[in-house]
């Protein structure tokens, strides 16, 4: 029932996100990989600056991925992304940029165990609580 209860939740405040980017990256299904950009070459200024995740100003990001949707929080994704990612330079003028490669499955995969490490401490924390029938024993 908790299960349960925690997804309707998580479906309630995934309707109700103030900010989300939307990326679409059209080679995904090609190479298996998303592209998550964190800096970019400005040619007016001759520099790299930080773009991308880095200073995305969304909760949240979402892949759409040929018939599915996949939306991150922001925290998790940068998450994944260092844990996981693959640093790659794209070279497309006039502005290249770097970034991750990163696997959808890899992004998941840091989500799960973000959630049970979530649900592991709440878990603890529920059972460091004494029932009230062995409360009135205590006294």
């Amino acid at each position: 029932m908790r299960a349960g209860e925690l997804g309707e939740s998580l479906i309630a405040d995934l309707l109700s996100i103030d900010t989300i980017e939307v990326k679409t990256d059209r080679r995904w299904k090609e190479t298996g990989n998303l592209y998550i950009e964190t800096d970019c070459y400005y040619q007016a200024t001759k520099e790299w600056k930080q773009s991308g995740m880095w200073v995305s100003k969304a909760t949240h990001w979402s892949f759409v991925l040929e018939g599915a949707v996949v939306i991150v929080p922001l925290e998790e994704l940068k998450i994944a992304v260092l844990e996981y990612g693959k640093p790659i330079m794209c070279n497309i003028q006039p502005n290249p940029s770097r970034g991750y490669l990163i696997k959808p499955v890899q992004i998941l995969e840091c989500i799960r165990r973000v959630k049970l490490d979530e649900i592991k401490a709440m878990d603890e924390y529920e059972n460091k609580w004494t029932d009230p029938m062995e409360m009135e024993e205590l006294i």
